[in-house]
């Protein structure tokens, strides 16, 4: 069973960012999956990185469309991103240090942040994003 599902509640509204989105819930399933199949050891280091790495990529695409249309909210926007990288980070760091494993705590963390950042900071760019032509 998937950690996190994708539904047209998530939709910003730009399809490439969607399609983005959607990646990063992959990801963070690809993780749940192996911990639920006990091979987290195996598969954490290198998807916890490309979780970080995808969602700097996706950050950037975010900021980019944000800045081109002269959107209103882009600093406070670039500012959450840092503070969510910054989090993120610090797990995957933890972690390749051995302070921490793979457990529920840290894929609900996952899961919730990428969530609540979708649902809350992202649905604010969508409709500027649309009006200014951006679909």
């Amino acid at each position: 069973m998937a950690l996190m599902t994708w539904s047209d509640k998530f939709s910003v509204g730009v399809a490439a960012l969607d399609k983005q989105h959607t990646v990063l819930m992959d990801t963070l399933n690809k993780l749940h999956e192996a911990m639920m199949k006990g091979k987290a050891n195996e598969v954490t280091g290198p998807l916890l990185r490309k979780l970080v790495a995808y969602t700097n990529d996706h950050f950037a695409t975010e900021e980019k469309l944000m800045a081109s249309t002269k959107s209103p909210g882009l600093a406070q926007h670039v500012v959450k991103h840092k503070d969510l990288i910054k989090q993120v980070s610090e797990f995957v760091s933890r972690y390749e240090r051995g302070e921490i494993t793979v457990n529920t705590s840290l894929l609900h963390f996952l899961r919730d942040w990428l969530g609540t950042h979708i649902l809350k900071e992202d649905h604010e760019y969508g409709p500027w994003l649309n009006k200014n032509g951006v679909h």
